[in-house]
């Protein structure tokens, strides 16, 4: 038996399919992975994300050390407002992608499950030096809902205090309203929002949300989803072998005067050039699938995360491939070549197709 988050009963009531993710047991989908996509894409879904990791950063010195912590400047969003940063190693790998939330006398940090224990151990070793008090919060529960409807289901469900506060969030804007925070945040290429709260308040929210409309989806449809986004996975797209320059995470980087972990071995990657990440598409039949091999014009590459697109109705990709690479690429499936199309990614947004060759 891995964790299980406050909805793990809701999960197995519903019919859920409950699979191993990251130690927890988490539903991978409640009887169509399809359906569940294209109800994000159409109306409205909600995924228990309560597995997620929740980190509380404060103390007199806490926005000194997430400027050495974080590859992004948290100086740069005002409090209310979210940012999305990779967390380095000294060579400029990818510890860990997450999101910071800046707000009146802290800062929260929402990190991977898989990499937990790796994260707040890393976190603490880099706290030397620093005011700083690093908590984590296991009590908190975490809901995704997304879709075009979704804030129209969420408000219908809030108290008056919570639906006012979080009526005109900004996009990776948030609200504190008591011991909730509502954040117009996700994973999917759809408007919505993420909801913490605390674990014993989630099946309330949960049961709510469904007397709306809203539908339960696993994280299957989360995966098609953040793919079709062109948004990156921890452990596929990057991991601490890779760097954000590798894994389209550049527009993250923020080289200004402060002296962040990993800087020095960004800018000489930047300098000496290195591999890139980007969109493949392939409208011929098959699936194309992780860790297969691309040959692009400038040499060979990698897919790191593949699937078939719901929305499209074909195969979608990212992949690593050398640097200037465009046009038309060969895959190899089943030992025969399959010609895909070089594109940047986002593959999706707001349903609609939105890519174009690189």
């Amino acid at each position: 038996m891995g964790h299980q988050t406050p909805l793990y009963g809701v999960h197995v009531a519903a019919g859920g399919k409950i699979v191993d993710f990251g130690g927890w047991d988490m539903p991978i989908h409640y009887g169509s992975q399809l359906e569940e996509h294209h109800i994000v894409r159409r109306a409205a879904g909600m995924f228990d994300v309560s597995h997620m990791t929740v980190v509380d950063v404060r103390g007199a010195g806490a926005t000194d050390y997430l400027l050495r912590l974080l590859a992004n400047d948290v100086t740069r969003i005002p409090v209310g407002k979210a940012l999305y940063s990779g967390m380095l190693n000294e060579a400029g790998g990818v510890i860990d992608d997450l999101i910071v939330y800046r707000r009146e006398d802290d800062y929260r940090l929402v990190v991977n499950c898989g990499t937990r224990e790796k994260d707040l151990a890393w976190m603490e070793k880099q706290s030397g030096g620093f005011a700083v008090d690093i908590q984590e919060r296991p009590e908190m529960a975490m809901i995704a809902v997304q879709g075009p409807e979704a804030r129209a289901a969420v408000a219908r469900v809030l108290d008056a205090e919570r639906a006012a506060a979080s009526a005109d969030l900004k996009v990776f804007s948030f609200a504190d309203v008591s011991d909730w925070m509502i954040a117009r945040t996700g994973y999917t290429g759809e408007d919505g929002v993420e909801i913490m709260l605390p674990g014993e308040q989630a099946v309330a929210l949960w049961q709510a949300l469904v007397g709306v409309g809203v539908a339960p989806c696993g994280l299957g449809a989360r995966d098609t989803l953040r793919l079709e986004a062109g948004m990156n996975l921890y452990g596929n797209d990057m991991d601490e072998s890779v760097s954000p320059l590798e894994a389209n995470m550049g527009w993250t980087l923020v080289f200004n005067e402060r002296d962040f972990i990993g800087r020095e071995a960004l800018e000489k990657q930047r300098e000496a050039g290195h591999a890139e990440l980007v969109g493949l598409v392939m409208e011929e039949k098959g699936v194309l699938r992780a860790h297969q091999k691309v040959i692009t014009d400038q040499g060979e590459g990698e897919i790191t995360s593949g699937t078939f697109s719901p929305t499209l109705g074909y195969s979608v990709a990212l992949a690593r491939v050398p640097a200037g690479s465009s046009g038309t690429a060969q895959v190899e499936m089943r030992k025969k070549m399959n010609t895909v199309t070089l594109v940047r990614a986002p593959f999706v947004r707001n349903g609609v197709k939105v890519f174009k060759p690189v």
